[in-house]
């Protein structure tokens, strides 16, 4: 596929890595193209928007509700993953009574947002085969097509669908989202290696 990610930090740039190694052809958009060397090509953000079949928001995720409605036009019909944990430079939540997903979701009536990589760093996200064992990604959305294309991406990247958990609407992308403040808390003390495992009863 064809893929667009907004933002040329290094949440992007870590997951465009693997996006290139599972196959996909990668464009970043950014307002400023030429700024620095990047592992794909680099166009204005309308422009690296037309003609995807999925958009990522890697966007510091704090200025997202206020850049993406600015790109609505360039949104409408297109699958956009949010994969933000939009917080306070104090590690607060931003929207602490609902999430950055279903905020985007009422801001962008005509984009289809799915949330999902938000509850781990990028790097394992990347590579979900590096940890000692097997863990979970998470997706939340109102459209089952976005998440059958989102969650067959996220199998390129290493995630067999038994490891996949479809929470539901993107109303439950507050769960994953709140899930951040002990995330932070977790990498403080042991780095950015681990995942959330969800084990069964026996």
């Amino acid at each position: 596929m064809r893929i667009t990610i907004l933002g040329t930090g290094q949440v992007g740039i870590t997951l465009a890595g693997g996006l290139i190694r599972a196959g996909h052809d990668v464009v970043f958009g950014s307002r400023t193209p030429d700024a620095k060397e990047l592992p794909a090509p680099a166009l204005e953000p309308a422009a690296a928007i037309d003609g995807a079949d999925l958009v990522v928001s890697a966007l510091q995720a704090s200025v997202s509700l206020e850049v993406l409605p600015t790109l609505a036009d360039a949104l409408d019909g297109t699958v956009l993953i949010d994969l933000g944990n939009a917080v306070t430079p104090a590690f607060e939540l931003m929207y602490p009574n609902s999430s950055l997903g279903e905020k985007l979701q009422q801001a962008l009536p005509r984009t289809r947002v799915v949330k999902s990589l938000n509850s781990l760093a990028l790097v394992t996200a990347v590579d979900p085969g590096a940890l000692a064992s097997t863990s979970n990604v998470f997706l939340s959305g109102d459209d089952e097509s976005a998440k059958q294309l989102v969650s067959g991406v996220l199998a390129d990247l290493g995630w067999a669908p038994a490891q996949q958990i479809d929470l539901g609407g993107i109303a439950t992308a507050k769960g994953p989202e709140h899930w951040f403040v002990l995330y932070a808390i977790l990498m403080m003390q042991r780095g950015p290696s681990f995942n959330i495992g969800i084990i069964p009863a026996a």
